[in-house]
């Protein structure tokens, strides 16, 4: 598990920089909430293990499992809204949706257009590939790379030096089907969260293989609006409370085994 969680209590340093203008009188996110009795969570929900559908079209998943511990003991109902990734502020901001809670990971830009929560769980980016020959990262120069559009994947994949000397990189709508044209032999690699990769290529059991040199260590948060200061900290706390009685470990061994 120490490879997979975060200490809840840990806050990333981008965390510590959150507007305080949210703290004021007027926010009466968590009241909204309460008053309403439901918390919209939004998500792309094809994003193994963290939230996507199973076979009988229900949308499942680590990132859901919690949220609904959440929910439980703030006492109201979780809504699942399926969003697009690349207009995810948007929805946000707009008011569709109250957070984003999808494994949503961190980065300086995020940080400063959402408040985030303290950090869950670790990630790493990395390349998969089919084919055993494309094993260091100097051998992908030339190939098609795919990636998940409006990710921090592509940012970090677009500065890189292995996307600039790719052939192409390609976007797509989510990772999942990035790895299926894998499959099929339209790209070469995929570039993406590791947790994905691994639980997608096991579950599917592919012969496929993650590169062990990768490009960035990342963590997760949920993304709440700016404003929302008190919903983000009544959810951080519960997440704290749910490690500390350890339903939050229990919800782990669910989905990652450790």
């Amino acid at each position: 598990m120490k490879k997979i969680l975060l200490l809840l209590s840990a806050f990333f340093f981008v965390v510590a920089c959150q507007n305080e203008d949210s703290s004021k009188k007027g926010d009466q996110s968590l009241e909204k909430i309460k008053d309403a009795g439901e918390f919209v969570l939004g998500l792309d929900d094809s994003f193994p293990p963290m939230g996507f559908r199973n076979k009988d079209n229900e949308i499942v998943g680590f990132d859901i499992d919690l949220a609904s511990e959440v929910c439980s003991r703030l006492g109201v109902k979780l809504r699942l809204q399926p969003i697009s990734w690349d207009a995810k502020e948007q929805e946000l901001n707009t008011g569709k949706i109250d957070c984003i809670w999808n494994g949503l990971s961190v980065d300086s830009s995020r940080a400063a257009a959402m408040n985030l929560s303290s950090p869950y769980l670790n990630n790493r980016m990395i390349f998969t590939v089919k084919d055993s020959a494309l094993l260091t990262l100097a051998s992908l120069a030339g190939k098609k790379i795919a990636v998940q559009n409006g990710s921090t994947a592509q940012k970090i994949l677009e500065a890189s030096d292995v996307g600039k000397a790719a052939a192409e990189i390609l976007p797509f709508d989510d990772n999942q089907t990035a790895l299926l044209d894998l499959d099929k032999g339209g790209v070469d690699a995929v570039f993406l969260d590791e947790i994905v990769a691994k639980y997608w290529i096991t579950s599917n059991e592919k012969n496929f293989f993650v590169l062990n040199e990768g490009l960035s260590d990342e963590v997760y948060a949920v993304a709440f609006r700016k404003k929302d200061q008190k919903l983000r900290d009544a959810v951080d706390n519960i997440l704290v409370s749910m490690k500390a009685d350890g339903k939050f470990a229990e919800i782990s061994e669910k989905w990652f085994g450790k």
